[in-house]
């Protein structure tokens, strides 16, 4: 019994990263890379399901599925948001050297994600007509698209809850744990698509089935693994309890985060809208493009989740140099891994796109798109890292306000004053760069502003500690 108690504990220590010391660089990519799988095979549920409806039942099929991401992301991100907030609350109380509180703060988020979870869901069964409808989803296409999207909003409180899960491990350090749950949903979902498509003839239905179920399989693995932990982390059922101590600091720093993701969410919403009226060839071809470009982004997402967490374990114990340096470092690693991400991407486009459809119009627009989206999001890593390491600070709400402004605030813009007099596809793609540089623009003057204030804080910390010594 001893021997198997110190190979946990040896297990343990091994999914661990020390962030307050040692090299940032090789620690960072560590925590990252794994996590930005994670966010890949995220979205491989809906490439799945995407690519399975698009070879084996219909175009419209396929683009019904398309038409309902900028919805489902308005959710995602919110959960991503908020769990973001336990990432960071859990985060600061193990680099101040507080288990016990950190220990309060999971038995907190994880019935809090189930609370939330539930909401949204109720919430999206209520709206999903109006939401399709602002759209201005086709005739042919609206009845599987919300087809699809009622049952995918079932499951949304099991996802809320494997997202809040894999941020309460990841604040430790522990990227590879979530990211061999979600290995194994994925392969559950791509076998149940091809179940449910090919032997029941399911069809969007039962591609959406498949999914929920998969959501159901990674949340269930985090929770064994949380309930096995001999560490801080240890999940005991009977401590679940919502403590309003935490509520407050992971609503403050998670929300803001969570609209700032809702905030690009609502922004291409508009511009699916945009892209509906140009029929179901520029639709198929968004869809298809999009579940590429997102791979890219997860490497973005990936370092600005990364410059969070370890922001926040040496903010929490109070190492403001090292604060500094993994904004630097983890701009650089992102533009590497990034770069050569993009340059695949490039080489392999065509039979790529080719893999959702094989319409030559739909693969045009889609290398449109993959042009403007994705080879130009390298603005788009300014923006996640300046933001992760200020919610890393808990400092959260004034990066959303600018997202709302830079991001929104263009796109809207354009697709109501510059696309209605070139009604084109390219007209629409060239708004995401012009809005990203923008929004970047915004977010260095805040971050050297803040730097300034945190300076000011640091000096009058130092004189409470001395007054009292």
């Amino acid at each position: 019994m001893d021997e198997i108690q110190r190979e946990k504990r040896v297990q343990h220590k091994q999914r661990q990263l020390d962030m307050l010391h040692g090299s940032l660089w090789d620690k960072l990519t560590l925590f990252a890379l794994p996590l930005a799988l994670t966010g890949v095979l995220q979205q491989l549920f809906n490439t799945a399901d995407v690519a399975v409806l698009g070879q084996f039942v219909s175009k419209e099929a396929m683009a019904a599925v398309g038409n309902n991401t900028p919805i489902i992301s308005l959710f995602v991100t919110l959960f991503l948001g908020l769990s973001l907030g336990a990432n960071v609350v859990i985060a600061q109380l193990l680099g101040a050297r507080r288990p016990d509180k950190a220990s309060e703060a999971l038995h907190t988020a994880l019935p809090m994600a189930l609370v939330v979870g539930v909401a949204l869901a109720l919430i999206g069964e209520i709206t999903t007509g109006p939401m399709l409808a602002f759209l201005s989803v086709p005739e042919n296409v609206i009845g599987p698209a919300e087809e699809y999207l009622r049952i995918y909003l079932i499951g949304l409180p099991i996802m809320s809850l494997y997202n809040f899960e894999a941020a309460i491990i990841r604040s430790r350090g522990d990227t590879r744990t979530p990211l061999m749950a979600l290995a194994v949903a994925s392969a559950v979902n791509i076998i149940l698509n091809l179940v449910f498509t090919l032997v029941f003839a399911g069809g969007v239905a039962g591609v959406a089935i498949a999914t929920v179920l998969a959501n159901v399989v990674c949340a269930g693995i985090l929770y064994v693994f949380l309930r096995r932990d001999t560490g801080v982390l240890h999940l005991d059922p009977k401590a679940l309890h919502i403590r309003r101590a935490y509520v407050s600091p992971i609503v403050r720093i998670g929300l803001p985060a969570g609209l700032q993701g809702m905030v690009f969410c609502i922004s291409n919403v508009i511009i699916q809208y945009a892209i509906n009226g140009l029929g179901a060839d520029a639709m198929a071809a968004s869809a298809a493009a999009y579940t590429i470009e997102i791979n890219v982004y997860c490497i973005i997402n990936s370092f600005g989740q990364a410059a969070t967490t370890f922001t926040s374990q040496n903010f929490g114990a109070r190492n403001f140099a090292r604060c500094r340096r993994i904004l630097w470092e983890c701009i650089g690693l992102n533009i590497f891994y990034m770069g050569l991400l993009v340059i695949v991407i490039y080489i392999f486009a065509t039979p790529m796109l080719g893999f959702f459809s094989k319409d030559p119009d739909v693969i045009a627009m889609g290398n449109t798109r993959l042009f403007y989206v994705t080879y130009m999001q390298f603005t788009n890593i300014l923006i996640e890292i300046i933001s992760g390491v200020l919610r890393g600070y808990g400092f959260s709400l004034p990066p959303a306000i600018l997202a709302l402004v830079g991001i929104c605030g263009v796109r809207l813009t354009w697709i109501w004053t510059i696309f209605p007099g070139d009604p084109t596809f390219t007209n629409i793609m060239v708004c995401y760069p012009v809005s990203w540089i923008v929004t970047a623009a915004l977010l260095i003057v805040l971050y050297f502003w803040y730097l300034k204030h945190l300076r000011s804080l640091l000096a009058r910390e130092r004189k409470y500690r001395q007054s009292q010594a």
